[in-house]
């Protein structure tokens, strides 16, 4: 057995031992972090559920098909390959949705090819925009979310075509 599986135990009764000899009241102070954990939910929870729902529409209405062949004359011409488009769209909505989306180019392409490499790297390069901005513009009094979001989406979509041009010399 690896040493490596006795470290959570030990940092585990490393905190017991510390909290005993501050005098700290261990399951007070749990439950007191288990409510704050609750409410930071209360506040969050509304938003992610309007992510999920948008991010579903988005896929199930067709819209993501219609930007796909929108964009794919863009894509041809800043020579990113038009296989990746789903990741590259699906990305600032879902990340399982976009992990999927990637070993979907891995079975279809291979690991090792360009197309799979311009994927890694956008996948690796990129977030899922829509769901980081509900969480933070949840927790905050700013609610306008417009020129974050499209400074994000523009910053990926740049950040999506030199990934690509670094991929073809790699």
């Amino acid at each position: 057995m690896s040493y490596f599986a006795y470290i959570l135990p030990l940092i585990f009764v490393f905190i017991l031992l510390f909290a005993w000899i501050k005098k700290v009241k261990i399951y007070d102070s749990f439950c007191h972090g288990a409510l704050n954990g609750l409410t930071t939910v209360k506040t969050i929870l509304p938003y992610l559920i309007t992510v999920f729902i948008m991010t579903e529409l988005f896929a199930v209405s067709g819209i993501s098909n219609f930007i796909i062949k929108l964009l794919t004359p863009v894509f041809k011409l800043l020579k990113i390959p038009v296989e990746i488009a789903p990741l590259v769209i699906l990305k600032p909505f879902s990340g399982s949705g976009s992990l999927a989306v990637l070993t979907d180019v891995f079975s279809t392409y291979g690991v090792d090819s360009y197309v799979a490499r311009c994927a890694c790297a956008v996948f690796g390069s990129s977030e899922t925009t829509f769901y980081v901005s509900a969480v933070y513009f949840s927790k905050v009094k700013e609610k306008r979310l417009t020129r974050p979001i499209i400074i994000s989406l523009v910053s990926t979509f740049i950040s999506t075509v030199f990934a690509c041009l670094i991929c073809r010399f790699i």
